[in-house]
């Protein structure tokens, strides 16, 4: 056994002789403070839902107006108030704040909190063999910082100058200064004070993370035995604590630029016909600021994405995942070059062609690892047996998803081909595709498959398949045709196309994409249903109801605090051993476990497998 094998099995020996008996917690330590790892990781997805619902619920709004731009929409006053102008149309300041407060919401906290924070908090201890995280108090602490954080955002979409508007990325100068339109002023800030407490939930998560991982393994759980999902969060952390500050950075120039009267961001502007007195600033600062964390952050919600994928592909197509060590690999290559292509975003920003032509080149490359998991997705659904459960359908749509939108991608990657498609709605197809709806899919893969170890009952597979097809085809619907009037010239964040010519030809087609925008957002009503109905009334969950290998489906149906009551388990080989040779005669079906010893299945041991026992005997 390795030194480091000998510090893990140390550890765990201290953990199984510490007092980890029941806890006698009362309602507020065990639902609302608590310190267990799977309990705020349900905070997380439940916060994350409550979130997708406002978020989506936000687009259908300025989908009605771009897509209907005559309906009266006075039936919805009641809720938004006097952003409903005397013609019953939506105030055209107040769609800009719905784009934005759409983006933001999307971005940081469904797919970022709802996503990362669930999975990685459910299921790290779990999938490596640790009790808890490394500070369950820190681990608290990340889910209260994005409530509070949650709560700062939703109380500004109420105050009477409206939410933010200046697009999810809040470019300066309209940021910058709190006279430049209504959403500029206390909603702009409000905005940013929520982002920067989102920012110390991220820290506070991934430092935990990263700390649980390295250090919290259980006996023979070595890096090349850890399952991809956990792979995947451990790379999304180091992501995380490497790009969050410099947003972090760049909030906070922009406060001072706000409120101190600095120029960081601000040089020569007029209003009124009067000049400012700042001098000196740059608003592409900001951009370079932005772009290094929000290119990254593609990443941050895709990752974790790909591990879930990662897992239920290999265990539903009851085959060893295809390329282990190249998965691997690949999001390696992806963790190093997410940071090296942020400036794909500012081709049109003035940007030294030399230098752009460096980021066109680094763009294409990261196709590379990408292409990689795609095929080996491909491969190990290859001939496989594959158990179509819900989660399979969400995972092999992501897989679609992830080809249809990378894409597109190489396109927008071309600085001469991104300066003709730059701000169309082909950017917002693209990103949508393969960030958000891909990563979405990812989400509803893991809730699906984890469900049964989350609430100890499963969730009905009929409505999930109905859930599946529904979302499937909505969203193509919906993305597929913003490509082509993308490519016409349809620009992003245009209130209404009415008065423009050249773009009427394309109202119908826009109309369209509205309709399955909102047939979409309705579907979700399906899962919804399922996810409550089935936490209460769903069947009873049996102890590993996927037959899968890793070390959470060795805990009770409904772990308690600790996961294990007993000593945790040691780890013997991967955890991908589905459908191997003659497994059969050592007794076991389609799947040997990572907590199965070598010697206890001497007739299906590879070579390799073979020489390690001796190896351990020797020892």
């Amino acid at each position: 056994m390795s030194t480091l094998d000998t510090q893990t099995a140390a550890h765990v020996e201290d953990h199984a002789h510490d007092d980890h008996h029941e806890h006698h917690d009362n309602f507020w330590t065990k639902y609302i403070f608590s310190t267990d790892h799977k309990m705020i990781g349900k905070q997380f997805l439940v916060t994350g839902i409550f979130w997708a619902i406002i978020g989506g619920a936000l687009s259908m709004i300025f989908r009605l107006q771009l897509g209907f731009p005559d309906m009266d929409l006075e039936w919805i006053r009641p809720i938004l108030g006097n952003w409903i102008t005397p013609q019953g149309k939506l105030d055209p300041e107040f769609y800009l704040a719905l784009v934005t407060m759409h983006g933001t919401i999307m971005v940081f906290f469904v797919l970022t909190a709802g996503l990362s924070g669930t999975f990685s908090n459910y299921l790290i201890p779990l999938q490596i063999g640790a009790r808890d995280m490394a500070s369950g108090f820190m681990n608290m602490l990340s889910y209260w910082f994005f409530f509070l954080s949650g709560v700062v955002m939703l109380v500004s979409l109420f105050i009477e100058t409206g939410p933010a508007s200046a697009g999810w990325w809040n470019y300066p100068p309209l940021s910058a200064l709190p006279q430049a339109v209504s959403g500029s002023g206390a909603g702009m800030t409000m905005w940013l004070v929520a982002m920067a407490l989102f920012i110390v939930s991220s820290l506070l998560g991934s430092i935990n993370y990263i700390t649980t991982v390295i250090n919290l393994r259980t006996a023979g759980m070595t890096l090349a035995r850890l399952p991809l999902t956990i792979w995947s969060f451990f790379l999304t952390a180091i992501i995380g604590v490497l790009s969050f500050p410099v947003l972090l950075a760049a909030a906070l120039l922009l406060i001072f630029d706000r409120g101190f009267g600095t120029a960081f961001y601000l040089s020569e502007i007029y209003i009124g016909g009067e000049a400012l007195p700042q001098v000196g600033g740059s608003p592409i600062l900001y951009q370079h600021l932005f772009w290094f964390l929000g290119h990254p952050e593609v990443y941050i919600v895709l990752l974790p994405a790909l591990g879930i994928t990662s897992e239920v592909i290999s265990t539903n197509s009851r085959k060893p995942i295809f390329g282990y060590r190249a998965m691997i690999g690949s999001m390696l290559g992806i963790t190093i070059l997410s940071f090296v292509v942020w400036a794909h975003h500012m081709f049109v920003s003035g940007m030294n062609p030399f230098l752009g032509t460096i980021f066109t080149l680094l763009t294409l490359i990261i196709a590379v690892p990408s292409a990689v998991k795609v095929f080996n997705y491909l491969a190990t659904l290859w001939r496989g047996n594959i158990v179509f459960t819900p989660a399979t359908l969400f995972s092999i749509g992501l897989v679609s998803l992830f080809i249809s939108g990378g894409l597109t991608g190489i396109f927008l990657g071309n600085s001469a081909i991104d300066i003709q498609l730059h701000d169309t709605y082909f950017v917002v197809a693209h990103f949508h595709l393969v960030m958000g709806s891909a990563s979405f899919f990812g989400l509803m893969a893991g809730v699906y498959h984890w469900f049964p170890k989350m609430f100890g009952r499963m969730m009905d597979s009929r409505l999930g398949y109905v859930h599946f097809w529904l979302t499937f085809i909505g969203v193509y619907m919906v993305f597929f045709p913003m490509h082509y009037i993308g490519i016409a010239g349809f620009p992003r964040h245009y209130y209404s196309f009415t008065n423009f010519q050249a773009f009427s030809g394309f109202s119908d087609l826009n109309a369209f994409v509205s309709a399955a925008a909102i047939f979409t957002f309705v579907a979700q009503l399906i899962f919804l249903f399922n996810f409550f109905y089935s936490m209460y009334k769903g069947r009873r969950a049996p102890q590993n109801p996927w037959n899968s290998n890793t070390l959470e489906w060795t805990t009770p149906i409904e772990p308690g605090h600790g996961n294990w009551p007993g000593a945790i388990p040691a780890v013997h080989r991967w955890p991908y051993d589905y459908s191997k040779p003659n497994a059969d005669k050592d007794g076991f079906e389609d799947f040997i476990p990572q907590t199965v010893p070598l010697s206890e299945t001497p007739n299906s041991n590879l070579p390799f497998e073979k020489e390690q026992m001796e190896e351990v005997k020797q020892k």
